[in-house]
C-alpha cells in the first residue's frame, strides 16, 4: 500500500470511529429516549465518494445536532481552484472529515462546533477546530473551555495561543463588527509531521466529547423563561449569517458537490432577526 493511501485509510477510519462515539455519548446525555437518524449520501458521480450524516432532532437537551462525516474527492471548478490550498492545475482533491454542530434547547446552554478534516491536493493537510456560542456570558464556563483546549495544544507541542487568535479572527462577523462567540481554537494547512498531526486531531476529536458532556452537565437542570428563548434565537440568527457567509467548509462542499442536507446541517432549527 502506497504511503498516501495509507494515510487516507487511517484518516478515513478515525473519522468514522469519532463519529459513532460521539453519537453514543450524546445519546447518553439525551437519556437514549430521542436517537439518531442516518442517512447515506452519495456524490452524483458515486466513484467521487460520499457521507454519512447523522441527526437527532427535538430532544431535551438537543433541539438540534447534526454529527456529518464525509470522505470525497474529485476535481474542482477551475474558478475554485485558486482559492484551494496547494491545488494543482489539474484541480484533483480527496478529502475526509467529520463536523459536528449542537444546538441546544435550554438557551443557558451554549451551541457547540467542532470539525477535523485531512484533505489531499498537490500537499496534504491537516485542518479544524472547536469553539463554543452561548447567549449569555459565563466567564467560568469560557475558562473551563480554553483551559482543555490549552491543555491538549500543549500536550501536542502545538500553538495555542496562535490557534485561538485564529478562532477568533476566523469566527468573527466582519459586517456586525463582532465575534460569534468566545472562541476556541481553530487551525488550517497543517503539512508538518503527518504522525504528529493525526495525534492531535484524534486526541482533540476526544476532547470535544469531554468538553460538551461537562458544559451540558453543569447547566442542563438550569431553569430558563420564554426571554431567554428570544435571545438565543437572536444569536442563532448571527450563526447562521456567519455560516452561510463566511464558512469555508460551507463553500467547500458546495463547490464540490456535496450533500446540501448535510452541508447545512450546521443552521439551527429557529433563528431571528430584529
Amino acid at each position: 500500500m502506497k504511503n498516501s493511501d495509507y494515510k487516507k485509510k487511517a484518516v478515513d477510519s478515525w473519522f468514522s470511529f469519532l463519529q459513532s462515539q460521539i453519537c453514543n455519548e450524546f445519546e447518553i446525555i439525551e437519556g437514549r429516549r430521542k436517537r439518531f437518524v442516518k442517512r447515506h449520501w452519495k456524490k452524483k458521480r458515486k466513484k467521487e465518494g460520499g457521507g454519512i450524516s447523522y441527526l437527532l432532532i427535538n430532544g431535551k437537551i438537543f433541539e438540534k445536532v447534526g454529527v456529518n462525516k464525509s470522505t470525497v474527492e474529485g476535481k474542482f471548478k477551475k474558478d475554485f481552484r485558486s482559492k484551494i490550498f496547494g491545488a494543482s492545475k489539474e484541480g484533483k482533491y480527496w478529502a475526509s472529515g467529520i463536523s459536528v454542530v449542537a444546538h441546544m434547547r435550554n438557551p443557558k446552554i451554549p451551541a457547540i462546533h467542532f470539525n477535523t478534516r485531512f484533505i489531499v491536493t498537490g500537499k496534504q493537510w491537516f485542518g479544524g477546530g472547536i469553539d463554543v456560542t452561548p447567549c449569555f456570558n459565563d466567564m467560568s464556563e469560557k475558562k473551563m473551555v480554553h483551559s482543555m483546549l490549552k491543555k491538549v495544544c500543549i500536550k501536542n507541542k502545538k500553538n495555542y495561543k496562535k490557534y485561538q487568535k485564529w478562532c477568533d479572527n476566523y469566527f468573527y462577523l466582519p459586517h456586525r463588527n463582532e465575534p460569534r462567540g468566545i472562541g476556541g481554537i481553530f487551525f488550517d494547512h497543517e503539512t508538518q509531521d503527518w504522525v504528529k498531526n493525526f495525534k492531535f486531531v484524534r486526541e482533540l476529536g476526544l476532547t470535544f466529547i469531554e468538553i460538551s458532556k461537562k458544559i451540558i452537565d453543569k447547566k442542563r437542570k438550569l431553569k430558563w423563561s420564554k426571554k431567554d428563548k428570544e435571545k438565543q434565537l437572536l444569536k442563532r440568527g448571527r450563526y447562521v449569517e456567519f455560516n452561510l457567509l463566511y464558512d469555508r467548509g460551507t463553500k467547500f462542499g458546495l463547490n464540490t458537490g456535496g450533500n446540501i442536507e448535510s452541508i447545512l446541517m450546521s443552521l439551527p432549527p429557529q433563528a431571528n432577526w430584529k
